[in-house]
């Protein structure tokens, strides 16, 4: 018998905003229509809930069933097999939820506000471990080294104010003699599971436009699709456009990409040689249209190009596939992707991403990243109930105007940082700016999370 008792006013308090979250956008019901369900037993909800609540405490799951047997009602044999079914459609669980948050938030803005997607990939690293399931050898652009892990692609959705996760994908390798591991041969290629395992193992182009189809399908509100250079060239911007979303990018500067401009195919860095620049303390050099060709294809598309003012010589290129926006509207839109830097930094420092699950399944690895995602949904829509007044009620929503958009002066200062990072060939994000940023949202989340939040790190 325990003489110190382990819970305490602050757990049970956790509990019921937790309880709150996961009643207001009925989870039980989005968990069964991904074919999350037990026949006999305890509920998947309830199942759910503990791991939800684990990045919120020190302690992992066995810690907590050892030291408060009473508040988890079901052994931790139950706890795995939740977290290792190969039957759950995880992806859609994380589409639908934020989907249901999305809706909470949407009124809250204009229609006119330039909604986006964001796409990117971060490091889920599995440094010290050989027998995960396709787990590969990765490139690590902090270290500057490859390692073992995965490539976590994700798609984000943004207003300017508030950011939600929409879908993931852990990506291993295309190619055989970078994979570690294999799949297991357990897993039916007709689950769940088994798709997830063959989607891992494609190209990473092709697997942004099954996301970007899927968000199509749910009807996420979005106009833009934003990514860095990696993902940048005429046959992706096509593609995308064909879909219905318009593309705000960075482009590479490299000599291999062409498009059309004064009757033959160029380079952008042979665009800005022989182009003749603004004068004056411009945020922007110049901008030109031309044309993305692929095969018979062709897209009108406004390349921008953004000065370095400490640097004449450096720049970078934006592209836009929506030529009717000014340069100031590309720029400020672009600067909405740093939202999904802050996203990755808060889920690796403070929600345990890559921490708390050590599974060699790839099936709790994918759970594990969708449960990530839930706990940020939460904070985020948080904050945003917490600043943002129209959300208190009606009479609150008439007298306050809505949260500000991201400012072009903002998100041009946001860009020229990332430009500092490029010539330094580095990361695309500078640490005491992510921290500053993020230490910006803790402050603004209810004082519970905060300190939670804090206590794990």
């Amino acid at each position: 018998m325990n003489i110190v008792p382990h819970l305490h006013h602050s757990s049970e308090i956790l509990s019921t905003k937790t309880s709150h979250f996961l009643e207001e956008f009925h989870v039980g019901k989005i968990l069964k229509s991904c074919n999350a369900y037990k026949v006999r037993g305890f509920s998947v909800k309830d199942v759910f809930q503990v791991a939800f609540e684990n990045a919120f405490s020190s302690k992992s799951f066995f810690q907590k069933e050892k030291e408060a047997s009473a508040s988890i009602p079901f052994a931790k044999d139950t706890f795995y097999r939740f977290m290792n079914s190969h039957s759950i459609n995880w992806r859609r669980f994380t589409l639908q939820l934020a989907s249901a948050v999305i809706q909470k938030i949407a009124p809250l803005t204009a229609e006119d506000r330039r909604n986006v997607l964001i796409v990117d990939d971060s490091l889920f690293s599995r440094a010290r471990s050989t027998k995960v399931e396709l787990l590969a050898r990765v490139f690590d652009h902090a270290e500057g080294k490859h390692t073992k892990g995965f490539r976590m692609l994700t798609l984000g959705w943004s207003d300017g104010n508030s950011f939600l996760p929409l879908n993931h994908c852990l990506l291993s390798s295309t190619k055989r003699r970078n994979r570690i591991q294999e799949a297991s041969r357990d897993v039916d290629a007709r689950s769940n599971g088994g798709k997830q395992r063959k989607l891992a193992q494609t190209k990473a182009p092709t697997v942004v436009q099954e996301l970007l189809k899927e968000a199509k399908a749910a009807e996420i509100p979005a106009r833009y699709v934003l990514f860095d250079t990696w993902f940048c060239s005429p046959a992706s911007m096509i593609q995308i456009k064909e879909l219905g979303y318009d593309v705000v990018a960075m482009l590479k500067r490299t000599e291999k990409i062409h498009f059309q401009y004064q009757g033959r195919g160029q380079s952008a860095p042979a665009i800005f040689r022989a182009a003749k620049k603004r004068r004056g303390r411009s945020a922007y050099l110049f901008s030109v249209e031309v044309e993305a060709r692929k095969d018979e294809k062709t897209i009108p598309v406004k390349l921008v190009f953004v000065r370095n003012r400490n640097k004449p010589q450096d720049y970078l290129i934006l592209a836009s596939t929506d030529v009717t926006l000014s340069e100031e509207e590309i720029i400020q839109t672009y600067g909405k992707r740093w939202n999904i830097e802050v996203f990755f930094k808060m889920c690796k420092t403070f929600l345990k991403l890559g921490k708390e699950s050590r599974s060699i399944s790839y099936d709790a690895l994918t759970a594990h990243v969708s449960i990530v995602f839930a706990r940020y949904m939460m904070l985020s829509l948080e904050q945003r109930r917490n600043v943002d007044k129209r959300s208190i009620g009606e009479l609150f929503f008439l007298a306050y105007d809505e949260l500000q958009d991201l400012r072009y002066i903002d998100a041009l200062h946001l860009i020229l940082k990332m430009l500092v990072d490029v010539i330094k060939q580095r990361t695309i994000f500078m640490e005491k700016e992510l921290d500053d940023m993020l230490n910006s949202f803790l402050e603004n989340l209810p004082i519970l999370w905060h300190k939670c939040l804090k206590q794990c790190t």
